[in-house]
């Protein structure tokens, strides 16, 4: 889970706790995201806070907690960190080691030295996560780190059979994922971004297959397009020469499953080049710089909306500013009586049996007809009372002899308000 109240972090876990072996809290995303959302690693520095979160869980939940972090600089204040999480009641902790600033381009080699050290100084099982592209790293990481275990998440996406030591075809590994996902439906988006992954060597080589596949609709289309790709790379396979060796400095050929070591800032500049050509394809830039309005640049998704709207601005100086809630921080209405977004004004109203026209909520004016509809049913449910009583008020007296002449006064039946139960 990601996560940033105890509270909410709780309620989720007790949701799940039936379902699982264990509850892992995330502190180690260092996508924008997580920046965005105040979670992840972005919370590394907030030890009271991921004190309160652990110490919660341990209380309120059946099953274990554990951890994944990343590290900081300093050796001294990461084994700190891992101390306190220990501490707080994590019983398994994962490092990846590097920093929540090396993602991306920027990435580098992760610290084994820092996975080291935590793992000599808490009693907890540790994971390293880190540097792990083929089994000889995993054996060189424990053998290095002394850690119980090791995690994959780059390497494992390019070659999922990294922990059986095997480097199959990437078109039998994308069959056998397709059957999976066949048997247990997904988002076709989950689809594509795990083949992308698993052919990322091929589709440099077939740049027209790169196309089909993220124009595809259906699980059928991509099917057919692993069809074409294994057919493709069957016809390299008959034509190839003895002794021919892999291009572009591969281990192996591109049709078989290998680790994809990202380039960094420098040789990225190197592909990128200068040329038209080249600029329309280069790698992304950072989130942060189009999020700060510093780059030309634009997202795959902000690229598409332009297409469809071409006076569209995602210059953020020209956004509208809004006023925020005061409880949330989100917008607020701009006709809202508490100075509230929908959400937190819904509540306070329910709370305090208010109205808020600007958001349409109603809930005093409900209660009210309420109250006057459950008046009404004691009238009807005291006939003889309310009969005696509509008599004295209501019935005309006989001209000769001063008993009731019958000719009642019309009444009006009141019925409960639409929208009511009967027992508001």
């Amino acid at each position: 889970f990601c996560a940033n109240d105890p509270e909410v972090f709780v309620q989720a876990a007790l949701l799940a706790q039936d379902y699982c072996d264990a509850i892992d809290l995330n502190l180690g995303c260092p996508q924008m995201i997580a920046k965005r959302g105040h979670y992840g690693a972005f919370l590394q520095e907030e030890w009271d806070l991921l004190q309160r979160m652990i110490l919660l869980a341990n209380e309120k939940l059946s099953v274990p907690i554990t951890c994944k972090i990343r590290i900081f600089p300093e050796i001294d204040k990461t084994v700190k960190y891992a101390q306190m999480l220990e501490k707080a009641g994590c019983q398994l902790l994962t490092v990846h080691g590097r920093t929540k600033e090396q993602k991306g381009p920027l990435a580098g080699v992760a610290s084994w030295e820092h996975i080291q050290a935590v793992r000599k100084a808490v009693n907890i099982p540790v994971f390293a996560n880190g540097n792990i592209q083929c089994l000889s790293d995993v054996e060189e990481c424990i053998r290095k780190t002394g850690v119980h275990g090791v995690m994959s998440a780059e390497g494992n996406l390019h070659n999922p059979a990294l922990f059986e030591g095997r480097n199959p075809l990437v078109w039998e590994m994308a069959e056998e994922y397709l059957e999976i996902v066949q048997k247990y439906p997904c988002p076709l988006s989950y689809v594509r971004a795990h083949l992308f992954k698993l052919w990322h060597h091929t589709l440099q080589v077939y740049q027209h297959l790169r196309e089909e596949l993220a124009k595809v609709k259906t699980l059928e289309g991509i099917v057919d397009v692993n069809k074409e790709l294994k057919l493709r790379c069957q016809e390299e396979i008959a034509n190839q020469k003895d002794g021919e060796k892999p291009k572009e400095g591969l281990p192996f050929f591109h049709w078989i499953c290998q680790p994809y070591i990202r380039p960094g800032p420098k040789e990225r500049c190197k592909e990128n080049g200068n040329s038209e050509t080249e600029k329309a394809v280069r790698g992304k830039r950072a989130l942060e710089e189009e999020e700060d309005g510093n780059s030309e640049l634009l997202s795959k998704n902000k690229q598409k909306k332009k297409l469809r709207n071409p006076n569209k601005s995602f210059d953020p100086s020209l956004k509208p500013k809004y006023a925020k809630c005061d409880q949330c921080g989100n917008p607020k209405g701009n006709k809202c009586v508490f100075n509230m977004c929908r959400g937190c004004c819904k509540k306070r109203a329910f709370k305090e049996t208010a109205d808020c026209p600007g958001h349409g909520l109603l809930f005093k004016t409900k209660y009210e007809k309420s109250l006057s509809w459950q008046s009404s049913q004691k009238v009807i449910q005291n006939p003889d009372t309310s009969r005696r009583r509509d008599r004295e008020e209501t019935d005309d007296l006989c001209s000769s002899c001063g008993t009731p002449s019958g000719h009642s006064k019309s009444r009006k039946l009141l019925l409960p308000p639409r929208g009511l139960h009967a027992d508001f």
